[in-house]
């Protein structure tokens, strides 16, 4: 199986060479790179990152090519490497990526190189010469005359992200309903009851409970909300439907001086944008590159979802789900605007190129594939909650009670700083001090916001007093609700199609802590002036040391400068317009 994929591996970068200077050229950069996927590249780009951190010795192979092979478990070139320095470390991690993705496509990993090499090959045939049309016409050619129409492809793609984002607020309300209860119920009981067994000052106490509970599990209730959404990210992109999204996108996006190769690293940015910074090392322009990591962190991530849920659901019920939805059709905008910027000012195009695209027959994806998938990104997100946002919550408790005893928060430390900041966002319908701290906060990372404002709002409220229960009566309540949660959503989602109708008032989501909080320091349209801001301002810390690690500080620099300034005169279009048309 090595050999075969090596010369498929040839024969695909050989046809690339003969090509390149017919009309239809793959590429006016020598430098051509095969994207092999995005579950493939990100562990290329790991490995290659490997090398860097061990000071790998590859000798005269290429970084990426060695990666590639040793993914593939090429013998000669395990057999080499194997007695070279670090050989056997490297080679360890090359297996263990291999089996995770072998584990999530569900065959082996030489096999699926070989298959897109098979399909580069075939897209390159396919756009270079011109055959009679055959009479059999297949399902995957009927759905593509709509989905990859001239006209109707970029209608059906933002149909298609609209009913996913309903979908991801719609059916995973019951369920932050359900997570709000019990971190806010049975989980802060236990933990007060047991805090009450040692005999600890009051302000352990108040720092667990007004610090930790407050600031991480004021995050954590968003948890569902996240595992919907990477469910039907990855059902997209297993579907093969992704494909047809990058090349409707195409012709979209020449006109900022791209092409849909780089709508692949954007579409990964609704994960995280850390993962499709690195991506973009599938392009082989410099300049695209560095164009189109500067565009990346306008693609509204995961981590700014818990923003938008907790002041959707405040501020706008039954319409949360299309304003969410405006935010993300708002970022691709802002996108190809800054993109047409930057390509008629500091980064004019270069020579174009072709885009030339495997499109797959669609195929029903695999559940255990889509659920790695769900699971991973997910992950990541508790694992997040579980370090830096516990830490930033820490260390939020420690700014809003020092000096130590300080009656009014907005006199602590952390009050002071923010009030000292807050007047810049006056023109923006957000001037409390709260507000500008937090955002200061979400520079760390996005989700940070919802930790601040969960430690300041919620966590110095007055506890109320509950009845006692025992554990098993805790249990048999959150079991209960679960299960209320799963017929909620199941009616939901019943719900989408026409005609049906199953939620009544009743069973219609409640508020969450947070979301009442906010009601008595936000209008609507503050509100919606805030997540305008949110979705634009400054990249997180990870994010601006990924465009660091791969093209510099200046462009670091740059990203973090013209996003806030964007941010700012964008929200400050929606707050003062909205005012201007008697909307305040």
């Amino acid at each position: 199986m090595p050999c075969r994929a090596r010369h498929l591996y040839i024969l695909s970068e050989t046809l690339c060479g003969a090509l390149k200077n017919r009309t239809m050229a793959i590429t006016a950069n020598p430098s051509f790179k095969l994207d092999y996927g995005g579950k493939i590249e990100r562990e290329i780009a790991n490995l290659i990152d490997t090398f860097d951190e061990l000071d790998f010795d590859t000798g005269r192979y290429p970084k990426r090519w060695l990666a590639l092979k040793l993914l593939e478990a090429d013998p000669e070139i395990l057999e080499r490497l194997g007695s070279m320095p670090e050989g056997e470390r490297v080679i360890a991690l090359a297996k263990k990526s291999a089996a995770h993705v072998q584990d999530m496509l569900g065959d082996d990993f030489d096999l699926l190189t070989a298959d897109r090499r098979y399909g580069f090959i075939n897209g390159v045939v396919r756009q270079s010469l011109h055959r009679p049309r055959l009479d059999r016409i297949t399902l995957t050619d009927r759905i593509d005359d709509i989905v990859t129409h001239r006209w109707l492809g970029l209608p059906v793609f933002f149909a298609v992200m609209y009913l996913v984002f309903r979908l991801v607020i719609d059916v995973s309300s019951p369920f932050l309903d359900w997570t709000d209860a019990v971190i806010n119920g049975p989980l802060a009981n236990w933990i007060r009851f047991l805090l009450n067994l040692a005999p600890l000052p009051g302000w352990i106490h108040s720092l667990v409970i007004d610090g930790v509970i407050a600031g991480v599990g004021g995050v954590l209730v968003f948890v569902p909300g996240l595992l919907i959404l990477y469910f039907f990210l990855a059902l997209l992109e297993d579907s093969g439907y992704m494909s047809r999204a990058a090349f409707v996108m195409d012709r979209f996006m020449r006109v900022v001086g791209l092409h849909g190769k780089s709508f692949i690293p954007m579409i990964l940015g609704f994960g995280c944008a850390v993962p499709a910074i690195y991506a973009t090392r599938t392009i082989s322009s410099r300049r695209d590159r560095v164009l189109t990591a500067l565009l990346v962190p306008l693609m509204s991530c995961s981590a700014r979802l818990p923003v938008y849920v907790v002041f959707g659901l405040a501020f706008f019920g039954s319409r949360a789900g299309t304003v969410i939805w405006a935010m993300y059709a708002l970022g691709i905008l802002v996108a190809m605007l800054a993109g047409m910027f930057f390509t008629r000012t500091i980064l004019k195009p270069d020579a174009s190129s072709a885009f030339v695209l495997e499109l797959p027959p669609y195929r029903q994806p695999s559940l255990k594939s889509v659920l790695i998938h769900m699971w991973e990104n997910t992950r990541e997100f508790v694992r997040k909650a579980g370090t830096v946002i516990l830490l930033a919550s820490v260390v939020m408790w420690f700014l809003l009670n020092l000096p130590w005893g300080v009656g009014d928060q907005r006199d602590s430390y952390f009050g002071k700083v923010s009030g000292a900041i807050s007047p810049v966002f006056a023109p923006l319908g957000f001037d409390n001090w709260e507000t500008g701290g937090a955002l200061v906060t979400g520079f760390m990372a996005k989700e940070i916001v919802v930790s601040t404002m969960s430690v300041i709002y919620l966590g110095g409220a007055e506890v109320q007093p509950v009845e006692t229960s025992t554990l098993g009566e805790d249990l048999i309540g959150i079991g209960r609700g679960f299960g209320d949660a799963v017929i909620s959503s199941g009616k939901i989602l019943l719900g989408i199609i026409p005609g049906v109708d199953l939620v009544d008032e009743e069973s219609a989501g409640e508020d969450t802590a947070l979301s009442v909080a906010l009601r008595n320091h936000f209008t609507p349209l503050s509100a919606l002036s805030l997540l305008v801001f949110v979705l634009l301002y400054v990249p997180c810390v990870a994010t601006l040391g990924a465009i660091k690690h791969e093209f510099g500080t200046s462009w670091a620099v740059v990203s973090a400068v013209y996003q806030t300034a964007v941010a700012w005169l964008a929200a400050f279009i929606v707050y003062q317009g909205g005012l201007l048309f008697g909307l305040g």
